[in-house]
Order: structure tokens, then C-alpha cells, then sequence
């Protein structure tokens, strides 16, 4: 990699505090902790330098812009507690800018999913993954993506994810990699469930390409 998995690149207001405890983490936990165990999601010694990879999201309310966000660094823990989200008040992306609160702090991915809700608000989940896989079968898959110059966690990567949805790229797919963030792989959806079935799809398609190859 060219660059350290896991930094938080924005500028960060952070309120060290709990959120609101009725807030559900059920259904984002469950789908998490199988994204652990597929190992899309988590903390690896020969991966990425040992840091925690992945990172998983769900607005708060249909018609809010809130949204939660596993902690930044929480890879290593299959089973996250209500302390380990943060609760994202609000995005900047353009100004390179987040607010939020919470026992721990946001992803450092937390800007690219600001992005994803901010063009529509049906959208109501985003998985950020990490899967060899899919990623490097960008191409062969069809997929929409992010050029490899653009890192991850930056202004112009909020403003080349916007543009894969404004070109139509993301009409028949919720699904887009990012060659410039290693494995980088980003699947959004209506609900948590589609959203993890798009995610399981693509990895299920790329396994398939890369049997056919070995057959060959």
C-alpha cells in the first residue's frame, strides 16, 4: 500500500459523549459480524499493517442526514457494542469537514458514506468493505469506481463519488470500488439487507471469475 489503512485525513469535531442508548444496533451488528467473519470487515497481521479495515453505517431515520458509523480502529472486535458507534451530526464533504459524537470516534471512512446519503435519502445503509476479490476484479465485474489517484478520506474523493452518481454509473448497481484505497469496495442500499446482499453478489461473481481462470 502507499498509504497507512485507518487515518482519519478530515477535520474533526468530536463530542466525547454518549448518544442517545434507544438507538438500535441489531440489524447493523448482526450484518457486521458476518462481514467479519467473511473477513470483508476487520483486523488482519498480514493485511494492511495490522489496522483495522471496514466499516459499516445506517441512518438514524428515513428523513434524517444523522447517520451511524462503527468506530474508527474497531476491526478486531467480531461484536461491537453501543460504545463502539459514532453518531455522525454532521458532513461536510466538500469542506472537508465532520462533526460528531460518541464514546469513540468515526471511521476515517466516514466522509465517502456522508457522500453516498447526501445524494439520496433512500438510501439508508453503507458498507464499506475490503475484499481482494472484487476489487481487482473492477474491470471484468463492470463495476463503477473511483480513479487510482484519489485516496480515500479525501475532498476529492467525496467529489469523484458524487460524479459516479451523477453519471448514471450507480443506476443499475449499488456497488463502486476505489482504485486509489486498497481492496476499497463501497455497497449502499434502501436497507441493511440489500445493501449486504449487493456487497455478497459482487464477491460471489468475482470468486467465480477467478475458478474459471484457474479451470483454464
Amino acid at each position: 500500500m502507499t498509504e497507512q489503512e485507518g487515518v482519519i485525513k478530515y477535520q474533526l469535531k468530536h463530542v466525547q459523549l454518549p448518544f442517545d442508548p434507544s438507538f438500535s444496533i441489531t440489524e447493523i451488528n448482526a450484518w457486521r459480524t458476518i462481514f467479519v467473519r467473511l473477513d470483508l470487515i476487520g483486523q488482519d497481521p498480514e493485511r494492511y499493517d495490522n489496522i483495522g479495515f471496514g466499516n459499516i453505517s445506517q441512518r438514524i431515520d428515513p428523513d434524517s442526514d444523522q447517520f451511524l458509523i462503527s468506530g474508527t480502529q474497531t476491526g478486531h472486535i467480531e461484536h461491537l457494542s453501543l460504545e463502539d458507534y459514532a453518531l455522525v451530526i454532521k458532513a461536510e464533504p466538500h469542506q472537508n469537514r465532520l462533526q460528531s459524537c460518541g464514546l469513540c470516534k468515526p471511521s476515517s471512512e466516514s466522509l465517502t458514506h456522508a457522500c453516498v446519503y447526501a445524494y439520496n435519502n433512500t438510501i439508508q445503509a453503507v458498507i464499506h468493505a475490503h475484499s481482494p476479490e472484487i476489487w481487482k476484479h473492477t474491470v471484468a465485474l463492470g463495476l463503477p469506481h473511483t480513479r487510482a489517484d484519489i485516496p480515500y478520506g479525501t475532498v476529492e474523493m467525496a467529489t469523484a463519488v458524487e460524479q459516479l452518481f451523477q453519471s448514471g454509473e450507480l443506476m443499475q448497481t449499488s456497488l463502486f470500488t476505489m482504485l486509489g484505497h486498497e481492496d476499497g469496495v463501497i455497497a449502499f442500499g434502501k436497507n441493511m439487507q440489500e445493501a449486504a446482499w449487493e456487497l455478497i453478489k459482487y464477491l460471489s461473481m468475482a470468486i467465480g471469475i477467478e475458478q474459471q481462470r484457474i479451470k483454464r
